[in-house]
């Protein structure tokens, strides 16, 4: 695809499409993704209404929506329970059903409640031990995921990238090898390579079908590592990536984290996750050239994180088409827009559909 920079001012013409059917696949893990999926909800029909009925902010575009999710933490509430369970961790998965969900007041509010006090329950969240409750009850985790998205009715379907039971393994400049997502994280040195222990993990038949069958695939925001490379470690999954006929977005970090990618620029992003991926996956990228205000600059400063450089010339010499603007989002923490974000994401599907 020949690269060039596009506007990011989200327009939306789809609403011209008649019957529009898109079919969207969001991949990553952590707040990242969460977030993203709340906008994209927004152009999904009710879970009991009709393709042509209304969506909250704008036409139901989306007919089919999918979320592919790391399933590698093994720290905090689901650390817990994936030794306690044997099972795998439900964090990542719990956040994309709430943000998925019909309604996210009452019972999404109760799905992310973590106790505070209590020997045993201290820590823990409410929606990971529902979550372990019905993986118990069925002996499947899977049909568990699928029983907690239909009582949080979830305008999409959630798929963990694998079912196999992983650990995350890391290889540092240092040459050292540090084992599991935590330890990873908390290393002070950089991450040269990641790899899966077992090494052969193989995907869900319904991921690889959905990326093949999306009219847009998004990978990002999220830990480049811990969030989005891990999932390109699945058996499978980068091939699929690279055969999909649907374009496949990268979504760039706004701030750069610890090991993860201190001081790396949003090229260097990308690189890192095409030398996991082993070939080139992505048609656009995404990125941030809003004005981020001194204060939160200071902020994450504090925190050893920095604002990420959007060398966009870099990412067109890869043969990948930016699209910049404002899509960061101010608050106690810097997230991205997602609103506007999810309008970038529908358009890129609009004009490829053209």
């Amino acid at each position: 695809m020949n690269s060039s920079v596009v506007s990011s001012t989200p327009t939306l013409t789809s609403a011209r499409i008649e019957r529009p059917n898109f079919r969207v696949v969001a991949m990553g893990g952590g707040t990242g993704l969460s977030m993203l999926l709340r906008g994209l909800k927004e152009y999904v029909p009710s879970v009991s209404g009709a393709l042509t009925g209304s969506c909250e902010n704008g036409p139901c575009l989306i007919s089919h929506l999918a979320a592919v999710v790391t399933v590698t933490d093994d720290g905090g509430s689901s650390g817990k329970l994936r030794k306690d369970f044997n099972m795998l961790p439900p964090g990542d998965l719990r956040n994309c059903m709430v943000a998925l969900s019909e309604d996210e007041h009452l019972i999404s509010q109760l799905f992310r409640h973590r106790f505070r006090t209590g020997k045993e329950l201290e820590g823990h969240s409410f929606g990971n031990l529902f979550v372990a409750a019905l993986a118990e009850m069925t002996g499947d985790f899977g049909q568990a995921i699928k029983l907690a998205a239909e009582i949080l009715a979830t305008r999409g379907h959630i798929y963990p990238a694998t079912y196999a039971n992983v650990a995350l393994m890391a290889r540092m400049a240092d040459g050292s090898t540090v084992s599991g997502e935590t330890n990873i994280t908390k290393s002070r040195e950089s991450i040269v390579e990641l790899m899966l222990d077992p090494p052969v993990a193989e995907p869900l038949p319904e991921t690889l079908e959905a990326i093949a069958q999306a009219d847009v695939i998004t990978i990002g925001p999220g830990s480049l590592y811990t969030s989005l490379i891990t999932n390109l470690l699945v058996k499978g999954i980068p091939e699929a990536l690279a055969s999909a006929q649907g374009p496949r977005v990268y979504i760039a970090n706004l701030m750069t984290q610890a090991n993860e990618s201190l001081h790396l620029t949003a090229s260097e992003h990308i690189e890192r996750i095409y030398a996991h991926a082993r070939q080139p996956i992505f048609d656009y990228a995404l990125v941030n050239t809003g004005t981020i205000s001194d204060t939160i600059r200071q902020r994450y400063a504090d925190e050893g994180a920095e604002l990420i450089q959007a060398d966009i010339e870099r990412i067109e010499a890869m043969g990948i088409r930016c699209i910049t603007g404002d899509f960061a989002a101010e608050g106690d923490v810097l997230r991205h827009a997602s609103n506007r974000v999810a309008a970038c994401v529908l358009d890129v599907a609009i004009e490829a559909k053209r």
